[in-house]
């Protein structure tokens, strides 16, 4: 992909944040129950912290282009090999006093909580959960998966918490909501990153307390419920095992904060990794292996490179059939590749098995294969050594049931933005958004209710 398709891909997807932020805006003015309000105050918090990353990677590229064009070569780095990361079973641990929990004593500390998790430019949401002292752990089950992960990755896990009243204020209602409100959806892509950048910026600003220019998504979330950031911790590629790990957090709230909530200062989860090298194939094609002692006992077989192993099979048509292999040649971080003989037609597969030095040796049609069998091990044995303990075993990603993902597809705000923005960008309109033309233009057959009486009551007040 060239540059200017990276970046064409970077801004729509920047433009579709935008569009997400905008719908999380106005649904949380337009809410009028407090499980509205906060979901949708949660929404406006994530789409702003994947616009700040999606701009950050844009203002990387940038760089580099502009570095390139005068000339200069940054040093080749070492091909890198991405994989998939997930966080599972978040336990987050609480130290309530004696009197509150034993006793149930003292001012009912109830508050909303969420955990949102950055891998480079992804960033995912846990669902809401509502905290008081009857909980000895805050629990999040559902797995997060990040799916373009390098071995350097640096996955921050934030936890954000709000204090719930009774008397939550929601946002205004009528002409206050409009003035506040005005805008379009057909403006200019320039115009809108630039509002997204300032608005998310401000929002994401643990200092700021002003209020935005109005129809800033900043501005619209003063309206609602404002979450507060309560701990946070960064994850690596050391962290990962397969069993459950407890990580230290460092507290950024004070008892004296309204959405204070007293942590034990750890988080416990499950975070697994799966390199992509350890589950697609690598390489495949016909060769000659060596069998046995023998030198003059070769077998034509098609082979096949993935995980940590090189499967040898008759031929093309028993390995799509997935039938036994002829032979395993295991392929370890330690494994040594060379080329050999006098056309270098021959590539040399050496390790230690068992105390004892074990070698196979694959023959090429030409020199060209050979290059190309011994630089595709090269790079493979590369990225096991980039993922560590991840290249030993292939490691599970426990992944949401599907009825309970439809639950929670059915049951999240920012789902119904987000199909909401989607199908408003595929119609191709441009222009103000109108109950006539959201009726008559728009068929949202995915849509709740709910989020339908938001829009429509939202609409009718602005025009």
């Amino acid at each position: 992909m060239n540059n200017n398709a990276k970046d064409e891909e970077l801004l729509q997807q920047i433009e579709r944040e935008v569009r997400m932020q905008e719908g999380a805006g106005k649904l949380l003015a337009a809410s009028t129950r407090r499980e509205q309000a906060l979901e949708a105050s949660k929404s406006l918090l994530t789409c702003n912290a994947r616009i700040l990353a999606l701009l950050s990677q844009l203002q990387r590229m940038k760089k580099a282009q502009v570095l390139q064009r005068v000339g200069h070569r940054p040093p080749e780095a070492k091909p890198l090999s991405l994989g998939k990361v997930s966080v599972s079973d978040l336990r987050i641990p609480l130290m309530w006093k004696d009197s509150e929990y034993f006793k149930n004593k003292g001012e009912l500390h109830r508050c909303a909580v969420f955990c949102m998790l950055q891998c480079g430019t992804e960033v995912r949401a846990t669902d809401l959960v509502t905290v008081d002292r009857t909980l000895t752990d805050i629990c999040f089950e559902e797995p997060l998966l990040f799916n373009k992960a390098g071995p350097g990755f640096q996955l921050r896990l934030e936890i954000y918490s709000t204090r719930l009243l009774e008397d939550l204020a929601l946002g205004p209602a009528g002409p206050r909501r409009a003035r506040r409100l005005q805008g379009s959806l057909g403006c200019s892509s320039g115009k809108k990153i630039r509002a997204a950048f300032e608005s998310a910026t401000m929002f994401r600003s643990k200092s700021s307390g002003e209020v935005g220019e109005p129809g800033t998504a900043a501005a619209v979330a003063t309206v609602g419920p404002k979450f507060s950031l309560l701990a946070h911790t960064t994850l690596r590629l050391e962290d990962v095992q397969e069993g459950f790990k407890t990580h230290d957090l460092s507290l950024a709230a004070a008892e004296d904060d309204p959405f204070w909530l007293p942590l034990y200062g750890s988080v416990c989860c499950r975070l697994v990794a799966q390199p992509l090298c350890m589950i697609q194939p690598i390489i495949s094609g016909q060769f000659k292996v060596q069998l046995g002692k023998d030198l003059n006992c070769w077998q034509n077989v098609h082979g096949v490179l993935r995980g940590q192993n090189l499967f040898c099979f008759h031929s093309q048509a028993e390995q799509e059939s997935e039938d036994e292999p002829l032979l395993i040649i295991p392929i370890k971080k330690d494994t040594r590749v060379s080329v050999s003989g006098s056309e270098c037609r021959s590539v040399r597969i050496s390790m230690r098995r068992q105390d004892e030095d074990c070698t196979f040796t694959l023959g090429a049609n030409t020199s060209g294969d050979a290059r190309r069998w011994s630089e595709a091990l090269w790079e493979h044995i590369l990225h096991m050594s980039q993922w560590k303990q991840c290249s030993d075993r292939l490691m599970k990603i426990e992944m949401l049931n599907a009825a309970k993902r439809d639950t929670l597809k059915r049951g999240s705000l920012f789902h119904e933005i987000e199909s909401w923005t989607d199908a408003w960008a595929e119609t191709g309109l441009t222009g103000l958004v109108t109950p006539n033309r959201l009726s008559e233009d728009l068929h949202f057959s995915d849509l709740s209710v709910e989020v339908r009486a938001l829009l429509s009551s939202y609409y009718k007040e602005s025009y």
